[in-house]
């Protein structure tokens, strides 16, 4: 299994673009799942694969129903839609108070999710953006499922001492304490931090030892790129070459030391014929705004 979520303590550190950006470079068939009770962004930044806007009320919306009377992995692709470039998601909630209709529910689409990978008609990982977390967000009900959560955050002090924070408390709510991050089972909570490049090993190495010392039971995994302008091609509101850009680079590079780390406990799922198959998000095959070629303007 191969449940991947994505969070943050507080503020906007770029929790969806670092959610879409690692999709889009995944190195196996991926599906993002916008799981923010508070409402996902892609239905308004992003184009569906026919050109037009993608549908509001297919996705997170639609699962509820579905999900009240039990849920297959497979049914997932049901409720999914792929992007202008091919990367499939399910789409979030429009607005916060329609999470009222997932109520109960997430601990079935956490199962789901990780279950995914072991379907043997479509078999895919999971990259779940869970948007802001506090101890009483529903979403943190898909934690207990995933088998890692990577907390988003930028470098400010404040936000450091906040991510620090929240990596003990999830260490505590997940495994009873938080120790070494060695002795915990999974998920494992892992630290992803938004930075400038020139800075970016300085950084993670300090973060990291103020994590450890901390005991969180978390570590930093990786860096992506503070960088707006591949941000922008991401969205598909600036052209360029997005495959080019600080942001995709540092995805790229977070994904491998992710595998490398951890790809040997993420069993390689597989296709009715037996072979991996990697889908649409699978690196240097397809990605929103294009990623095979040029980010499109106004999408």
């Amino acid at each position: 299994m191969a449940l991947i979520a994505l969070a943050a303590d507080k503020g906007s550190p770029g929790v969806t673009t670092a959610a879409v950006a690692l999709a889009a470079v995944w190195p196996r068939r991926v599906l993002l799942a916008e799981t923010d009770p508070a409402g996902g962004d892609l239905v308004y930044r992003s184009a569906a694969a026919h050109g037009g806007p993608l549908n509001p009320n297919t996705g997170m919306l639609s699962i509820a129903a579905t999900a009240r009377r039990g849920l297959v992995p497979d049914q997932l692709w049901d409720h999914v839609q792929p992007l202008s470039g091919g990367l499939e998601v399910l789409v979030g909630l429009g607005i916060s108070e329609q999470a009222a209709g997932l109520a109960g529910l997430w601990p079935t689409l956490g199962r789901a999710f990780a279950s995914l990978a072991d379907s043997p008609n479509a078999p895919a990982d999971v990259i779940a953006d869970c948007g802001r977390v506090s101890g009483d967000s529903p979403a943190t009900e898909l934690f207990p499922h995933a088998a890692l959560v990577l907390l988003i955050s930028r470098t400010e002090p404040e936000a450091i001492a906040r991510v620090r924070d929240r990596a003990a408390a999830l260490s505590t709510k997940l495994h009873g304490g938080a120790r070494g991050a060695s002795s915990l089972g999974l998920p494992l909570v892992g630290v992803v931090l938004v930075a400038d490049t020139n800075d970016a090993a300085k950084l993670s190495g300090q973060v990291n030892d103020m994590l450890v010392h901390a005991q969180t039971g978390a570590r930093v995994v990786g860096t992506i790129a503070d960088d707006p302008a591949g941000a922008e091609q991401l969205a598909g509101r600036r052209r360029g070459r997005l495959e080019k850009s600080l942001l995709i680079r540092s995805a790229r590079k977070v994904t491998s030391d992710l595998y490398q780390q951890f790809g040997a406990a993420w069993s390689m799922p597989t296709g009715p014929t037996g072979h991996a198959g990697p889908g649409p998000g699978a690196a240097g095959h397809a990605g929103p705004a294009g990623m095979s070629g040029h980010a499109g303007a106004g999408r």
